[in-house]
């Protein structure tokens, strides 16, 4: 998935069939060099979130995909947590 800039607090990203999906971006944090972003579909208090990890291509461009190692996202989430004192990630599986 590719992003772009948008409104503030909203990123449109680009999936890999060229559909372009808005997100929120709810927080962002560097982990071992490594920048994740934590996003929802929605603005709403109860919304399904998700955590994307940057990947940068040999040309320097940001591509950005889902978590998908569980120990990665366990990891991540937990610093998510600490950073937004009032949420609670909870990790479907």
């Amino acid at each position: 998935m590719e992003n772009k800039d948008t409104n503030k607090g909203q990123i449109e990203f680009i999936t890999d069939d060229g559909e372009k999906v808005p997100l929120f971006v709810l927080e962002q944090t560097k982990v071992v060099g490594v920048n994740y972003l934590l996003v929802t579909d929605s603005e709403e208090d109860e919304a399904e979130a998700f955590i994307m990890k940057e990947i940068v291509e040999d040309e320097g461009q940001s591509v950005y995909e889902m978590v998908s190692d569980d120990h990665e996202l366990l990891a991540v989430s937990k610093v998510f947590e600490e950073l937004l004192d009032d949420v609670n990630i909870e990790i479907e599986e």
